[in-house]
């Protein structure tokens, strides 16, 4: 266990010596993919091109390391319908990829990274219900403030009318959990968000764990926390700043540390916004996992 946990916990190099060269157009920002720092990480590594998204799929985890989206307001015109065809990814091997049985009884959901709800689309729709693009997800995360990140995040994107957002799980510590005995349990998540119009970016960050916490960070920091440079076309400057992200609905927010430990420090203000209940109705009635 140590051995595969080590393969995604080393530490960050000083200078990019890795670029993830991409073949998936209009999806990243600059049309450049993430960069990985940290080099242990691109071990068994897969780039997957859909129409709408992209993951980088890792071998050793069997789950993306980031999954990547360029998300308009037009694109959130309308209402998505849920494939729900939860497939593993043909275009993986058995012994790179996740399987429907791995999840099986294992008592996580299959945890989406780019969300079936960005999707109007019905292509797209049922493209995102790959296991490449899933982790496992405690079900009072998905369903409860990561479903509210993922509404705030689409909020957010129809009143800018556009984003480049990366998602992806952060795997801390030397006792990571695996479902089926080969899918690694993340204890985070993060959701990285860059507006072109603003120039500005930010992530929210929370623990795969029961509890409302959450976190926003500036890029920068994430970049620490992940060994991957999330935005390359971002200026130093900009990776420093930190974009005011919509508050995420009945939730308490917190402080984030260098060491990466949270501290509570305020509660964050609920969004009475119609589109936010509306978009939290229909989670429910689909039961957003």
């Amino acid at each position: 266990m140590k051995q595969l946990t080590s393969l995604l916990l080393a530490s960050i190099a000083t200078t990019i010596i890795y670029g993830a060269q991409t073949t998936c157009d209009n999806i990243y920002f600059g049309n450049y993919a993430p960069d990985i720092i940290n080099t242990k990480l691109t071990k068994d590594t897969k780039e997957l091109c859909y129409k709408e998204f992209a993951v980088m799929h890792s071998g050793v985890s069997k789950t993306p390391l980031w999954s990547a989206e360029h998300l308009t307001r037009n694109m959130l015109n309308g209402k998505a319908e849920r494939s729900n065809d939860f497939h593993a990814e043909e275009r993986l091997s058995h012994n790179e990829r996740a399987e429907l049985n791995d999840y099986a009884h294992s008592g996580f959901d299959r945890g989406h990274m780019a969300p079936s709800a960005d999707f109007i689309d019905p292509q797209s729709n049922q493209e995102c219900f790959t296991l490449a693009n899933m982790i496992p997800q405690l079900h009072s995360n998905n369903a409860g403030v990561w479903s509210h990140i993922e509404s705030a995040t689409r909020y957010l994107v129809k009143k800018s009318g556009e984003a480049y957002i990366v998602t992806g799980p952060i795997y801390q510590g030397n006792n990571i959990q695996r479902i089926g005995g080969r899918v690694l349990v993340p204890t985070k998540i993060f959701k990285a968000i860059y507006v072109p119009s603003l120039n500005q970016g930010a992530a929210y960050i929370t623990d795969n764990a029961p509890g409302d916490n959450y976190s926003i960070i500036s890029i920068a920091e994430l970049e620490k926390l992940t060994g991957i440079n999330i935005f390359p076309k971002m200026t130093q400057t900009s990776k420093q700043q930190i974009l005011s992200l919509p508050p995420v609905k009945g939730d308490t927010q917190v402080a984030f540390q260098n060491n990466g430990v949270s501290q509570q420090t305020q509660n964050a203000p609920a969004s009475n916004g119609f589109m936010e209940k509306l978009e939290r109705k229909i989670h429910n009635f689909n039961k957003g996992y």
